[in-house]
């Protein structure tokens, strides 16, 4: 940790050496890069407003974001700022630019802040980055004319101040409330203690369940196999290849192989079926089942 600090410094550092750029000097080099690529002129665009970069990623910390991480999408987005840019458009750049970083922050803060999608729609992301602005405002403007909100009040209100819809506000309230929670954190201080994993429900087939599975698919597989003994090679071939397999053959490219004709190999087949269907009924109609 000590040296993400030193790195952030040493960033900030240079950034406030870098030179101030005027209107024509700013629209030269954004030309340079848009018209020539010229990477000396980018490098020299990017460098002076380095500084505004950390200036807005700084704003973000109280998220939980290393600050290293911050400068670095926020130079990301002064980026992609510059190579957008158009400097005919008679707009500074650092105007154009702080719409760029600010987008690029924001998107790494959100996607950062937990493991379950947050802030997927426009409404959404105002309230990750307001609500809590909001909330203390809402509140100060009660207390001031001696008003106590209550929780549904104030979502209410935050709801309407946002212009976002209500359901929107107590989902965000929940996801800010705290950041996600492993279920392998032990349920006590105790080294030995039990995980909270350890309590979730196994949803899956229990012991004595699989074992009686495995035992009547072993009796389903010996009366499947009793029932193809009492074919003979080629009928049992064409069990297997039209009614077994998993890619079932069809009557004509079986009639080619065994030089039959498709109709034929049809008659075999229903044949062989009678067969397998008297031996199987006597013990169990389900397995009919697995080759009708």
């Amino acid at each position: 940790m000590p040296l993400d600090g030193d790195i952030d410094t040493s960033m900030s550092r240079h950034a406030r050496q870098a030179e101030l750029l005027d209107a024509e000097t700013e629209q030269q080099l954004a030309r340079a890069w848009r018209d020539h690529r010229d990477e000396q002129a980018l490098h020299r665009l990017i460098s002076a407003y380095m500084r505004l970069a950390i200036s807005m990623a700084a704003k973000y910390k109280r998220y939980g974001a290393p600050m290293n991480d911050l400068i670095q999408e926020a130079s990301l987005g002064l980026m992609k700022a510059a190579d957008k840019f158009d400097p005919e458009r008679g707009v500074r750049f650092s105007t154009y630019a702080m719409w760029w970083i600010k987008a690029s922050v924001q998107e790494f803060v959100m996607r950062n802040w937990s493991m379950v999608r947050t802030g997927s729609t426009s409404s959404q992301k105002s309230l990750f980055f307001n609500m809590r602005r909001v909330q203390a405002q809402l509140e100060r403007e009660a207390a001031a004319e001696g008003v106590v909100l209550d929780s549904q009040q104030l979502r209410q209100k935050i709801a309407v101040e946002v212009g976002v819809p209500l359901a929107d506000v107590e989902m965000m309230e929940g996801r800010l409330s705290g950041s996600d929670f492993s279920l392998n954190v032990t349920q006590s201080t105790d080294d030995d203690g039990r995980q909270w994993i350890d309590a979730l429900e196994d949803e899956g087939p229990q012991a004595a369940e699989q074992v009686e599975v495995e035992h009547d698919k072993a009796q389903l597989r010996d009366w499947l196999a009793e029932a193809m003994a009492a074919l003979n090679e080629r009928e049992r071939f064409i069990i297997r290849e039209r009614r077994l397999a998993r890619e079932k053959r069809t009557l004509e490219s079986l009639g080619e192989e065994l030089g039959l004709s498709k109709e034929r190999v049809r008659q075999l087949e229903a044949a062989a079926f009678q067969k397998m269907r008297r031996s199987l009924e006597a013990q169990s109609p389900e397995v009919l089942a697995l080759i009708s």
